[in-house]
């Protein structure tokens, strides 16, 4: 048997153990191919890290998501036993469980075997490019002086300690159903309680956006493209997550599942998400200062990864060009976003303005 062979073989056998024990007890299975993988592979030589990198590679979607149920590694299912994560991941295909045992899960997990195996004969010791290193710093030129962006490159429920997330929605701030595979979905996830059968609790973003809706007048009509609906964080909050700022920036087509954003509302919902951080900063203890975006309208709107940071930027670079001070975080799923977004760092620095004002109330 060739090597490559040899190595998926062992690789999908130790795939298949965890999916079976579970992630909390990944520490006693023994699994010598995938931590030869990790040390070559990841940061902290972690197994756990590297199943997240070789997840971070399948496709955005179903897939993806379906596979981190299958071993746990959905945001709240590590403690779940292989019947609930098996059936949560079934669900996520729509089909029943003994067909996904039989089609699906063989081939997630072979999927992710692959990836892991094609990762183990790279010349290079890190996943495809920028997937292993899961954070970055970016030094951008803004105005007169030089502003540190930090890239995400991970699922946005894995955020920690960032005092506001921005939420992509529709206009009707309709959000969708827990278990797809959106920013907002992966958000009012994390953010609701779950008994240890999977079952939701507690759906509190959910039930605050729909108070804020009503508080508003914004029940069945929509909102102005731009418009943010602020909301806590839920269960977030024992990350560190304090805010969700919910961007009204997807406007259904009638008759269709499609949705139309444009450039321009990005742009404009980023300055609202801006605004009203300096509006609420101060309203806390201590202080709001971190915002956290993702790419919007890359997903089912269907915006290039280049027009939606152009859009995104645009907001950005002129609220700090004013003066304000805050902690600008972006995230992104993809190592291509991650590259575009690092291409702000070779920017050439303007010309200072003549006279240059601070912004009122920035921190």
């Amino acid at each position: 048997m060739p090597a490559d062979d040899e190595t998926y073989t062992a690789i999908l056998g130790e795939l298949k153990a965890i999916r079976k024990a579970g992630i909390t007890r990944l520490r006693a299975l023994p699994a010598p191919a995938l931590e030869q993988a990790a040390a070559a592979h990841t940061p902290h030589q972690s197994v756990e890290e590297m199943l997240r990198t070789a997840l971070a590679c399948l496709d955005e979607g179903t897939m993806r998501t379906a596979a981190a149920y299958t071993l746990g590694l959905a945001q709240g299912t590590r403690a779940w036993p292989g019947a609930d994560r098996r059936r949560r991941a079934a669900d996520t295909y729509g089909v029943s469980i003994e067909r996904f045992r039989k089609d699906q899960e063989p081939m997630l997990l072979g999927q992710l075997a692959e990836v892991i195996t094609n990762l183990m004969q790279s010349p290079t010791p890190a996943a495809p490019a920028g997937i292993a290193t899961t954070h970055r710093v970016i030094h951008v030129p803004v105005h007169t002086r030089t502003i540190a962006l930090t890239v995400h490159i991970h699922p946005v429920d894995l955020l920690r300690d960032i005092d506001v997330v921005v939420s992509p929605t529709n206009v009707f701030l309709a959000l969708p159903e827990p278990y797809k595979s959106s920013v907002a979905a992966s958000l009012r996830r994390a953010g609701a309680t779950h008994a240890t059968t999977g079952e939701m609790l507690d759906d509190p973003i959910h039930d605050e956006l729909r108070t804020w809706a009503k508080q508003h007048g914004a029940v069945g009509r929509p909102l102005p493209p731009g418009a943010i609906a602020p909301t806590t964080a839920g269960a977030l909050t024992d990350q560190g997550i304090r805010r969700i700022y919910h961007a009204a920036i997807a406007v259904p087509r009638n008759g269709t599942n499609d949705y139309d954003i444009h450039p321009t509302d990005i742009t404009r919902t980023t300055t609202h998400a801006l605004t009203l951080l300096k509006e609420e900063a101060h309203s806390f203890y201590p202080p709001l200062r971190s915002i956290c975006f993702p790419l919007l309208g890359t997903g089912r709107g269907g915006l290039p990864y280049e027009t939606s940071i152009s859009a995104l930027w645009a907001a950005v670079e002129a609220d700090l060009a004013r003066g304000a001070s805050w902690d600008i975080h972006f995230i992104v799923l993809t190592a291509a976003a991650a590259a575009l977004l690092d291409q702000l760092s070779a920017r050439t620095r303007p010309e200072p303005l003549q006279s240059a004002t601070n912004q009122p109330g920035s921190l």
